[in-house]
């Protein structure tokens, strides 16, 4: 019986990574598709030794961070614990993970976060069975919650993904500029991308570009008062073409070395993602 549990953990291991590696190969050349049909000149330099090398590390790379994110799953089914009171000199800052992802992927993000002095930092669960006026509205009570506990005005808020979405429209359209200091994007599709058609979401199927839902979106002045930074890379395999995750009225931070899902680990993305909380902190 030992040995039959064994085989079969064996196998289901196997077929995850075999199944993670093909989902990341698939987005990657829907990508490069995009990106060649954009930029005809790039077809001409897909067999070199340097674009050769780029391809296979940007692959192995996502690879292992998705399947990272996959492993650690179960410890995001716990729920969110607000942080202790007490002053640390820093705002809080609540992250929001994004789509088909939960809270555990933003660990890593959120120990570097207080490491670089913000105590406060908690991440949140948002469903992806949830339409984005029930996540927006999730996010809104967990701002009360936090500012009522800590006894403070205002919180920043980071979102990757589809969680960049729900923070800016928690901003925009819900009121939230007044409770927040400022909000961090990394890889958001702002834009939308042309992978949405591909979501069994129906949030993930609002995000189709030029859809009604993105044009009244982002018709929407941004609040003055409230500072906004997104973080995108060049390599996005999900959102495409990457330059849809650039904000219109945002300082924008612009990486490359690194997929989707390598954002929420690649050191060079969280220092950018610390040094814009930085900036957004009073």
């Amino acid at each position: 019986m030992a040995t039959l549990l064994s085989s079969l953990l064996f196998t289901l291991i196997k077929l995850t990574i075999c199944l993670t590696a093909l989902s990341v190969l698939l987005s990657y050349t829907v990508a490069w598709y995009e990106r060649a049909n954009a930029r005809p000149d790039l077809i001409e330099r897909r067999f070199t030794s340097r674009g050769v090398c780029i391809a296979i590390w940007l692959l192995v790379q996502e690879t292992c961070c998705l399947l990272l994110t996959i492993i650690m799953r179960p410890l995001g089914w716990t729920s969110t614990k607000l942080p202790e009171t007490g002053q640390s000199g820093r705002p809080p800052v609540i992250l929001l993970h994004g789509l088909f992802q939960n809270r555990s992927c933003l660990f890593w993000l959120q120990f570097r976060l207080r490491s670089a002095g913000y105590l406060q930092t908690i991440s949140i669960a948002t469903p992806p069975w949830r339409d984005m006026e029930a996540l927006t509205e999730c996010l809104a009570k967990k701002v009360d919650e936090l500012r009522i506990k800590l006894k403070v005005e205002k919180v920043v808020l980071v979102g990757h993904s589809m969680g960049g979405m729900i923070a800016r429209n928690y901003i925009q359209n819900r009121g939230g500029a007044a409770h927040v200091h400022g909000m961090v994007t990394l890889g958001s599709p702002h834009h939308g991308s042309k992978l949405a058609p591909f979501a069994i979401s129906p949030m993930g199927r609002t995000l189709l570009p030029g859809s009604d839902f993105l044009c009244k979106f982002n018709s929407v002045p941004w609040p003055e008062q409230t500072k906004a930074v997104s973080v995108y890379t060049r390599y996005d395999n999900i959102v495409l073409p990457a330059e849809s995750a650039k904000m219109a009225d945002a300082q924008v931070v612009e990486l490359d070395g690194m997929g989707h899902t390598s954002l929420l680990f690649h050191p060079r993305s969280l220092q950018a993602v610390i040094n814009a909380v930085n900036q957004i902190a009073p």
